[in-house]
């Protein structure tokens, strides 16, 4: 378990393997999870639902949520740089530790383990929620905190295999944020960025 919450800037014995490894089981445990409690909902329903629940944003509250930042070792300069209060080095933290238990315990102690840390988040997932599209919902959450709009602009269209290939990016100004996205229509593409800033946003 201490390597699960060693970073990277301390040295080669650090958590990014075990980071990969709990990744995928944390999606894994969310998705049957989802699977079970909601058997309404679609496939693309569920990918949405369970995209909301193993995104950076969310793990770091989960890790805030247990103190994880307190136990968490880094380097001196990421330290300096305030790497206890990033939200990246807490998601990380936490994706190790599920992937630590795995290798630890095996897949059953792993499944109840992560099911109860998530469970607060499981509990108050909205399935109504992910039947607004991404832009809807980005307009929604800049304008609840008194932003701008997201500005959207077409950065070039590709031509691949016969097939114009559009790529987008999006712009939320007040919070100096971009991404960008490439979909088989504009429309497609601005959603896809949409839904790349709704994960990097951190309001």
């Amino acid at each position: 378990m201490s390597q699960a919450l060693t970073h990277r800037s301390v040295g080669k014995a650090n958590n990014e393997r075990l980071e990969f490894l709990g990744d995928s089981v944390l999606s894994l445990v969310i998705s049957t999870e989802l699977y079970q409690r909601y058997p309404e909902l679609t496939e693309g329903e569920l990918s949405r639902l369970r995209s909301s629940l193993v995104r950076g944003k969310t793990l770091a509250a989960v890790a805030r949520h247990y103190q994880l930042g307190q136990y968490i070792k880094l380097g001196q300069g990421e330290i300096k740089s305030g790497g206890v209060n990033k939200s990246s080095v807490l998601a990380d933290a936490v994706e190790a530790i599920f992937g630590a238990v795995l290798l630890d315990q095996g897949y059953a102690f792993a499944y109840t383990f992560i099911a109860q840390t998530m469970a607060p988040w499981l509990i108050k997932v909205d399935p109504i929620s992910i039947q607004k599209d991404a832009k809807s919902q980005l307009q929604e959450v800049l304008q609840k905190h008194g932003m701008p709009l997201p500005v959207y602009q077409t950065i070039k269209e590709v031509e691949v295999k016969g097939e114009i290939e559009f790529h987008v990016s999006c712009e939320a100004e007040e919070k100096q944020l971009k991404t960008t996205a490439k979909a088989s229509s504009r429309k497609k593409a601005e959603q896809a960025s949409a839904q790349k800033m709704l994960d990097k946003l951190d309001v």
